[in-house]
């Protein structure tokens, strides 16, 4: 057995051997690294016999797949099968009966242009064919020749009386409400998934249990069930409530407990007597099904087994009858579904109460005028402790981590702790996992964020236990993901934005522009050799913005504050306090260069002007849609997130001060505000 057969099924697997870094000079991934890969992959390569049969799982199997994808007014084309002739079923009821030509090794059918999910039967074999439009919905279609804009905010960090001292829906949709007044069309939201109601110090947002299931620390029980009645079940209001920071520990158990008390509530009065909240409770667990069940069975099981002596948080570390996910059919499992099935409808529950709170939510924004309302945010993977990972293990590459190459940021690379689907389980599926994520995440939403939307392409995925240097390139079925997000795009009437930023495939960014996906242009990567590229040269087809939830403030980075913090926390680079002084001297240029701002540049320790401008010029970009981060409308210096740490900064726990309902209010606010609405019109 030779290294080169080692390669040759890494490249039949989809494995990318070499790789180019932040320098532009050819890596190759070691014959380790490949082997390790392999195997999580379940393709073996240690022995010849080992590599002959990987490379026979990896051989087509004949037959047709459960879904081929197309876009409408193209030919339907499928792989060489014994038939000729096929019915089609359209979505609507209507049929039609195909016939194939034979060429090579395909079948070539008639031209489709009806857009759905429609079922081809030819010979023993049933297919879904899904016909996608050419385009998602754009945020040109929602815009009608208006430049929108819109904000972005951490849902944890808006502030409403009665919170409980953790953001919410209502929070969200008071924030709506009061930027469509000021001429918003939008609320870019951090993520809302399902991380772990056992262990809130879990408090990642990108870190999630599920994409598929709500965080239920964001709902808002009034939504449901009336002031008066939740009121009669909240005990008075804590420090927390009023807290800069949150302390997540105790503020989750002080919301679950309100929520488990209006649960048992809502068993004694509506699941008795069976009540219109009743119904609907029935209908959302019916709609829900094995998904719902299995993360809900998830989150008892997890309590149970993190409350045990010792903990086990981590689903591997339980006893085997409670591994396998909802198929288990072990008895210890059924007695405990018996036992506890109270627990696994609370959990159900609580996804009800959420799904209704941002339902409210974005009816209230586009209630008060906003063109696309709430845009939700999809994280790129799953924690493999989670949810996902334990009920759906097929669906995921749990041997391997999602992470990124050494670049100039990270010399070491980057393994950010979570799963990814397997490429093999997408296909043979009908990508039904990659489908049940886009829905959740557009339900309730007019947009979605897709968080390194690069991974529809490929991802870096790193050996569980080897350094982030050691992975891999994996690719992934783009052509069809792409088509998917476009009829799910038309279908829930979502505006698609992916977080284009770091290390873009070549030709990637033309890709997502013909499916109608915008990109993301922010300020501090808009540089040409040093220096700011003015916002005339910024993208048609990406949305605008002066930062993210990663990257500094305008006024830290003007005052030099994320320098002091990394500084203090061993993370800064040498010469870095210099060249900043330099950059801002260069970005004051490119302000007054925009007509965003004049005379001298202001003082580091005076970043108010700095504030002002580098709004204006993010809103002076030819971009369908600026949106405007919270932080810097109201001119903050701290970051929600400093990348690199976990608890030696308070990330994803600051609170903004002012109350969602009233923030435009404030003087500062509204003064950006009119500068990007002057710039936006």
């Amino acid at each position: 057995m030779s290294d080169e057969d080692v390669r040759t099924l890494a490249r039949a697997a989809g494995l990318a051997e070499t790789w180019t870094d932040a320098a532009g000079v050819p890596q190759q991934v070691s014959l380790e690294s490949l082997h390790r890969i392999l195997e999580a992959l379940g393709l073996p390569a240690a022995t010849p016999a080992d590599i002959e049969d990987s490379h026979r799982r990896l051989a087509p199997q004949g037959g047709l797949p459960p879904m081929v994808t197309m876009q409408a007014g193209s030919r339907l084309t499928l792989p060489r099968h014994g038939a000729a002739r096929g019915l089609l079923t359209y979505e609507d009821g209507g049929s039609a009966s195909l016939r194939f030509s034979i060429r090579a090794d395909r079948l070539v059918g008639p031209v489709i242009d009806r857009v759905g999910y429609h079922l081809l039967e030819i010979a023993d074999r049933r297919v879904t064919i899904a016909v996608a439009p050419k385009r998602c919905v754009t945020i040109e279609d929602r815009a009608q020749g208006k430049k929108l804009w819109g904000v972005a905010a951490q849902i944890y960090g808006l502030r409403r009386a009665g919170d409980g001292g953790i953001g919410d829906a209502t929070a969200v949709r008071e924030l709506a409400v009061a930027g469509a007044a000021h001429g918003a069309d939008a609320v870019a939201l951090s993520p809302v998934h399902s991380l772990f109601a056992a262990d809130p110090g879990r408090y990642g947002p990108y870190s999630p249990s599920s994409r598929l299931f709500f965080n239920p620390l964001f709902a808002d029980p009034e939504i449901v069930f009336g002031p008066e009645r939740v009121a009669a079940h909240r005990s008075e209001a804590t420090a927390f409530d009023r807290a800069a920071l949150i302390d997540w520990q105790p503020a989750a158990a002080a919301k679950l407990l309100l929520l488990r008390k209006l649960f048992d509530d809502f068993e004694a009065q509506d699941a008795a007597n069976g009540t219109a909240l009743s119904t609907d409770f029935d209908d959302f667990i019916r709609e829900g099904g094995d998904l719902l069940k299995g993360h809900a069975l998830f989150e008892a099981l997890h309590g149970k087994w993190l409350g045990s002596e010792p903990a086990k948080g981590y689903w591997r570390d339980w006893p085997d009858a409670f591994r396998q996910g909802l198929t288990s059919g072990d008895a210890e499992m059924a007695a405990f579904l018996a036992a506890e099935g109270s627990t696994v409808r609370f959990h159900q529950f609580l996804q009800w109460v959420t799904a209704r709170s941002f339902e409210a939510a974005q009816a209230a924004a586009i209630g008060a005028g906003m063109r696309i309302g709430l845009i939700s945010d999809l994280a790129i993977g799953m924690d493999r402790a989670g949810s996902h990972a334990w009920s759906r293990q097929s669906d995921l590459l749990l041997g391997l981590g999602i992470g990124a190459p050494p670049d100039n940021f990270n010399r070491q690379g980057q393994d950010w702790g979570l799963s990814g689907f397997s490429p093999q389980a997408l296909t043979s599926t009908g990508f039904e996992p990659f489908l049940s994520t886009v829905r959740a995440a557009m339900r309730h939403a007019g947009g979605v964020r897709i968080d390194h939307i690069m991974g529809l392409q490929r991802l870096w995925l790193v050996p569980e236990g080897a350094p982030p240097s050691e992975g891999a390139y994996l690719t992934y079925p783009l052509d069809d993901l792409l088509r998917l997000l476009a009829l799910e795009s038309h279908r829930h009437g979502a505006v698609v934005i992916g977080e284009d930023l770091g290390t873009v495939p070549r030709g990637f960014r033309r890709r997502l522009a013909e499916a109608g996906i915008a990109g993301m242009d922010v300020m501090w990567f808009e540089r040409n050799r040093g220096s700011f590229r003015t916002p005339a040269r910024w993208r048609r087809d990406a949305v605008s913005m002066t930062t993210t939830h990663d990257l500094p403030t305008v006024a830290g980075w003007w005052r030099g504050a994320d320098i002091e913090v990394r500084d203090a926390l061993g993370l800064s680079a040498q010469g870095e306090a210099e060249e900043r002084q330099r950059d801002r001297r260069r970005l004051w240029l490119a302000f007054t260069a925009a007509g965003v701002a004049e005379g001298p540049p202001p003082a580091a320790d005076s970043p108010d002007a700095a504030v002002d401008a580098a709004l204006g010029f993010a809103a002076s970009s030819p971009a369908p849609l600026m949106l405007a981060p919270l932080e810097d409308l109201l001119g903050l210096s701290e970051q929600p997130n400093l990348p690199g740490t976990i608890d030696q900064h308070p990330n994803w726990r600051r609170r903004l001060e002012p109350p969602a309902a009233k923030l435009f209010d404030d003087p500062a606010v509204a003064r950006r505000t009119a500068t990007v609405r002057a710039r936006r019109t």
